[in-house]
């Protein structure tokens, strides 16, 4: 196996990650991040990422890896892999801010014979408008003196089913050359790789994975409404509908979609083919049922109180998934500020995010305990992490409104979505 110095830029969800897996495999890695912060976490073996204990960067230190906030160290790389993110601008359009800085920050540091990867989700195109463009202007001809291929994260935080290098990995190239570039360093990383045609094939392989997610998540919490005003149980038709076993697939209902991808990765889509064009009627309509996914559940809330002004209410959870600290996109907190908002007196519970600012105020996770459960008017699950003891909440709660259906148990104090 060839060994590779590959610089990957971003050390975050994805980048962290993929830097231990390739440096495992035997090549040197340096890793780089604008966030000093990160950095000297690392060099003091302190992990930032809850699924990435701390003895994993101890070891991964005294591996071949360095981490800096310097972009030049990239031109020691044969390999550099972007990982940085890429979020929605406030008109909700594509921000590739991270993108082109990253790169315009690297250009001066770009070699002969380099490959560069972007791992970051984002519309079809980008890697051969955006990318391609910014290398070229640097006096390189892509596909002969400089390689570029595009290669989508398929990371799912919290997820201990799969490994990272358990799931496929989708490759592309912008040339045949290119691609097999590509080829050559992740079949060193990956199990399997997916080679497609081109990187606009690749990035819109992205697009679908998450814009299908997006579509049946909005639609199973519209189901759950429905549901609700139709007195029947949501979750029983859901478990009853998973039995099937063909053409079903079990998604839940909840507070709304959050983190990077799923409610991100549609939108950037739909700007691209608005922009052929064409509509997107399903994305556009899932959007609207996320969005109003927290004003339906500060409805519920409404219902089940006297009046929420004043109201002591704990919320149990405000990160976007179970088992993880990551809050990017989190309904959970769009729930929370409507509630402050409202005047409620709120706290709230969450062992992965011991401190959160809301509405410009710093909360600290308090401690469940009996007396501290009975003393809430409302107790609401919005994040169903594992490591809570629901056997308590349940006993010791006036009032809990469930909109994770995480509670397998009946009672009357006790309110599903």
């Amino acid at each position: 196996m060839e060994k590779q110095k590959i610089a990957i830029v971003g050390l975050g969800y994805v980048g962290l990650p993929l830097a231990i897996e390739c440096s495992l495999r035997g090549h040197h890695v340096i890793g780089i991040d604008h966030d000093q912060g990160k950095v000297d976490d690392l060099h003091q073996h302190r992990s930032y990422i809850n699924e990435i204990e701390d003895e994993t960067i101890t070891a991964l230190m005294k591996r071949s890896f360095t981490a800096t906030v310097r972009c030049e160290e990239a031109k020691q790389a044969t390999v550099i892999v972007l990982c940085v993110p890429t979020p929605l601008a406030s008109t909700g359009t594509p921000n590739l801010c991270y993108v082109q800085t990253a790169l315009k920050q690297l250009a001066p540091h770009l070699q002969q014979g380099q490959l560069l990867i972007l791992e970051s989700s984002t519309f079809p195109g980008t890697t051969e408008e955006i990318i391609v463009p910014i290398i070229e202007g640097e006096g390189f001809l892509v596909g002969k003196t400089f390689f570029v291929g595009y290669s989508p994260e398929r990371i799912d935080p919290g997820n201990k089913q799969f490994h990272l290098t358990d799931v496929p990995k989708i490759i592309s190239g912008m040339t045949s050359e290119c691609l097999q570039k590509v080829k050559r360093v992740y079949e060193t990383v990956f199990k399997e790789l997916v080679p497609v045609s081109s990187t606009r094939v690749a990035e819109a392989v992205k697009m679908f994975e998450n814009t299908q997610r997006f579509i049946n998540l909005s639609f199973v919490n519209e189901m759950a409404r429905a549901c609700y005003e139709l007195d029947i149980d949501v979750e029983e038709v859901l478990v009853a509908a998973d039995t099937k076993p063909y053409g079903s697939s079990a998604y839940r209902p909840g507070p709304g979609i959050g983190g990077h991808c799923i409610p991100v990765d549609p939108l950037y889509f739909k700007w691209k083919v608005n922009q052929a064009g064409a509509t997107t009627r399903f994305i556009d309509l899932a959007k609207v049922v996320n969005d109003e996914q927290p004003d339906y559940i500060i409805k519920r809330i409404r219902s089940l109180l006297h009046s929420v002004e004043d109201a002591s209410i704990l919320l149990i959870g405000l990160s976007y998934k179970k088992n993880i600290r990551d809050t990017r996109e989190s309904k959970s907190i769009v729930v929370a500020e409507r509630l402050i908002q409202a005047g409620a007196h709120l706290a709230y519970h969450d062992p992965f995010i011991p401190v959160y600012t809301l509405c410009d105020q710093p909360y600290q996770s308090i401690t469940i305990a009996k007396d501290t459960l009975s003393a809430f008017d409302l107790v609401i699950f919005l994040t169903d992490h594992d490591d809570l003891d629901y056997d308590m909440i349940v006993q010791h709660s006036k009032s809990i409104f469930d909109t994770k259906q995480c509670l397998n148990v009946e009672g009357p104090h006790i309110h599903k979505l």
